[in-house]
């Protein structure tokens, strides 16, 4: 390959990764044309690919959901043996809301669990009668700009992370999600809801406003109804809400519990690295240019058909037989 070709072809996927602030690629902006960077590229994915934290495992028939706890004030974290992490939101008498504290684990959960060998899947839930109700306002009384600055940033973290780390987020919510709890069903992968279960941006209401919150619900349901929202401040039901594209199943109440958990399951039997590589690949790609989004995704999946995972899928097809993945 050329080196002009190879700068057009391969530089602009450089790019993306730097963009996203890849570790693996700082440095890269000084290795700017055709097969240098083409060769960049394949050594990082390679070394990527190469360190995934997925084991060589089976999905267990029988499930312990208990396996172990991870220790936090505010939420609760429980990793079992099928491959998926509950993390609980656990202020239920204050429905949920986010402080400080709270927003701060949350986010340091989300990682953990991303490094975890044992997390294939995430599930993010609340205790008590409510999802999320939004941020905890008291905390707001008192705070210079620069300290309001600090502590917005703090509630819009989690929502954040959810998009840079690899595993998949599942949003299984009840009761009310209003606010940065509807920030954080809009923020995850994928969300369940019980049937009563209702969503707003509701800050409107008492003269603040959700617009962090509105920019993922923005990605799932399009400007117009995300205005809406914002505007309306009123209480979307499940059903709504599933129709608007904003949740992707509603189930009856009784059974958003077992209905979440066997989703969850289902995901964490597909391929972690195939999962994993699609995940960081949609959320690098989601901004970019048509072509060059294209050409992204096309080189990704290269590097996804070279891997012992992909092999080993179309094997087990073909010999109809289950596959066992090895992360590799």
């Amino acid at each position: 390959m050329s080196i002009l070709a190879g700068q057009r072809r391969y530089g602009h996927i450089a790019s993306l990764w730097l963009d996203r602030g890849n570790p693996e690629l700082l440095g890269l902006h000084e290795l700017v044309s055709g097969d240098t960077v083409r060769w960049a590229l394949q050594s990082m994915a390679e070394r990527w690919l190469g360190r995934s934290s997925v084991q060589p495992s089976r999905i267990q028939a029988s499930i312990n959901r208990e396996e172990y706890n991870m220790a936090y004030a505010n939420i609760e974290v429980t990793i079992g043996n099928d491959f998926v992490a509950e993390i609980t939101l656990n202020r239920p008498n204050q429905l949920n809301t986010l402080t400080v504290a709270l927003a701060d684990e949350l986010n340091k959960a989300f990682l953990e669990v991303d490094d975890d060998p044992k997390v294939r899947v995430v599930l993010l839930k609340g205790s008590g009668k409510a999802f999320c109700a939004g941020i905890d306002i008291s905390a707001m009384e008192g705070k210079s700009v620069q300290e309001l600055r600090t502590w917005i940033e703090c509630m819009i973290n989690p929502l954040v992370t959810i998009s840079k780390i690899s595993k998949p987020v599942i949003a299984q919510v009840h009761g009310v999600a209003a606010a940065n709890g509807a920030g954080l069903v809009a923020a995850a992968d994928l969300a369940i809801a019980g049937e009563k279960a209702r969503i707003g941006l509701t800050a409107i209401n008492i003269g603040l406003n959700c617009i962090g919150p509105v920019l993922p619900v923005a990605k799932s349901i399009g400007r117009k109804k995300a205005l809406e929202m914002l505007f309306s401040g009123d209480l979307v039901p499940a059903g709504e809400a599933e129709r608007m594209g904003l949740i992707n199943r509603v189930v009856p109440d009784e059974e958003l519990e077992r209905e979440a958990r066997n989703w969850a399951q289902a995901l964490a039997a597909k391929s972690p690295l195939a999962m994993q590589i699609a995940k960081k690949a949609f959320y690098s790609a989601a901004d970019v240019e048509y072509y060059k989004a294209v050409e992204y995704m096309n080189e990704v999946f290269v590097r996804l058909c070279t891997t012992e995972d992909a092999r080993e899928g179309v094997t087990a097809f073909r010999e109809k037989r289950p596959a066992v993945w090895q992360g590799r």
